[in-house]
């Protein structure tokens, strides 16, 4: 099914954008998963669609290998991102399943969007390859 929606919302999408349009979530989800599924810059952050059935693009998966020269160094982290109807206006709900000790993270694992700017702001400009490259 999600081929199908992707070919639906690729059609669309380009009608959309050629008015110049605000885009609409779907449709901005669609092109967020293209660019994660392929990783993102040098390959130490990707994303995608937890269940490929998921026609609203709503749970996610992220992974991010920690930076060199930090603490996280070469780890493996995991988190789950729920984009919720508003988005990108609203910005998605990230939590950690790997144990991080940072500030802008809660004992659950919660991202707290008011102490971490990249996500709290969310917004047109915002996406989850930015929010997942901030972290």
């Amino acid at each position: 099914p999600i081929a199908k929606v992707r070919k639906i919302l690729k059609r669309k999408l380009s009608v959309s954008q050629s008015n110049m349009a605000k885009v609409p979530r779907n449709f901005r989800l669609l092109e967020e998963l293209e660019k994660g599924e392929k990783g993102i810059g040098d390959g130490t952050v990707s994303y995608g669609l937890r269940d490929q059935d998921d026609i609203n693009l709503t749970h996610w998966n992220g992974t991010i290998i920690g930076p060199h020269g930090t603490a996280f160094d070469g780890r493996i982290i995991s988190l789950v991102i729920e984009c919720g109807p508003n988005y990108p206006e609203q910005p998605p709900t990230v939590t950690f399943r790997s144990r991080v000790n940072m500030s802008c993270v809660g004992s659950n694992g919660v991202v707290d969007g008011r102490k971490f700017g990249v996500l709290g702001g969310g917004g047109p400009a915002s996406s989850l390859g930015t929010g997942l490259v901030g972290v």
